[in-house]
């Protein structure tokens, strides 16, 4: 509705209602370049996982933001089962966790569990359990399990809660 109002006269406001109706957008940022120029940045939020319910698997963030809902599960998506659902700290560690794996164990990830901070599993369609413990030192754990994974390809399970000395089973 504001395509063609002189930049000076562009409501923000009405820029952020129309904006606020996308699920996918997390944050956003106008840039007015005089004299006839707005520019909208957009930072679109990113999926961690799905979440089962009666009304099929719905498509969260980190934040528990819902983006979507399907029947069945999205290709590339785990599911996750977090103890206390999405309002939880529970729920923020996983989201923690997830956000921190290097993308092809991200793409393999099929199922994250955790009923407590400190338990957070993960579940890689290999049939590999990954012991990750709490989100503390995430990435020097996800920088383990690759080097785990890389020297032990036929592993069945890996504990990384402790990131300098990783079990391998």
């Amino acid at each position: 509705e504001q395509v063609g109002t002189p930049l000076a006269l562009v409501d923000s406001s009405e820029v952020k209602a129309a904006l606020l109706a996308f699920p996918l957008i997390e944050t956003y940022a106008l840039e007015a370049k005089p004299p006839h120029e707005l520019t909208v940045r957009i930072v679109e939020r990113t999926p961690i996982g799905v979440i089962e319910s009666d009304a099929g698997y719905t498509l969260v963030d980190a934040a528990g933001v819902a983006l979507s809902t399907t029947p069945d599960v999205p290709a590339g998506q785990p599911v996750l089962h977090v103890e206390g659902g999405v309002g939880s700290d529970v729920f923020e560690s996983v989201g923690l966790v997830v956000r921190s794996l290097p993308d092809d164990i991200r793409a393999a990830t099929v199922e994250v569990t955790a009923s407590t901070l400190d338990d957070v599993t993960l579940k890689l369609s290999s049939g590999l359990t990954v012991i990750w413990g709490s989100a503390d030192d995430s990435v020097m754990k996800a920088v383990t399990l690759s080097s785990v994974l890389v020297a032990n390809p036929a592993a069945q399970s890996v504990d990384v809660s402790s990131a300098q000395v990783p079990v391998v089973g």
